[in-house]
């Protein structure tokens, strides 16, 4: 039987990034954004790392966003939250959402696994419906948090093509 070779990925995730050197390679994916975006995401991440302690955060800097899964496994399959970082707003995902009840119709999106809400400020994780979602969301995890676990920033991949990180300017004419 003759193998086939497999076509270049653009992404990466053999040479997985830990630690310091992570943390360095997630600041500098946050300044390619406006500093207010940048300033933003850094906040929601600080909020998601405090209520999730034990969360792995495992980083992708994909095509369309840079997104931040939070996890209590390396596999991004396992992951019951995300935010993705784009040009003009930070969404926070709810990555396990089939069945997730939200009485408030606050979930947007129309996929079967996936929905977000965006994150206008830290006032909407504070939101009670918000919460509600939150500790659903976390009652029904296929794998739970572990709350004796580490945490620990992965980047798992970076694309190499990638949407621009910053709006457009406005034309002049």
């Amino acid at each position: 039987m003759r193998r086939v070779a497999k076509k270049p990925s653009h992404k990466s995730d053999s040479n997985k990034t830990q630690g310091k050197d992570a943390e360095a390679q997630l600041e500098a994916f946050f300044a390619k954004y406006l500093p207010e975006i940048a300033a933003h995401a850094e906040a929601v991440r600080a909020k998601m790392r405090k209520h999730y302690p034990s969360a792995l955060e495992l980083v992708y800097d994909n095509y369309n966003a840079l997104a931040i899964g939070y996890a209590p496994t390396e596999r991004a399959s396992d992951a019951i939250f995300s935010i993705a970082v784009y040009p003009k707003w930070v969404s926070l995902f709810f990555l396990q959402a089939n069945g997730l009840p939200d009485p408030e119709k606050i979930l947007k999106g129309s996929g079967n696994t996936a929905k977000h809400i965006v994150v206008e400020s830290l006032k909407t994780l504070a939101e009670p419906a918000v919460k509600a979602l939150m500790l659903e969301a976390i009652s029904r995890a296929r794998v739970p948090f572990d709350t004796k676990g580490t945490h620990r920033l992965i980047i798992k991949s970076v694309s190499e093509k990638q949407r621009p990180r910053r709006p457009a300017e406005p034309s002049t004419r």
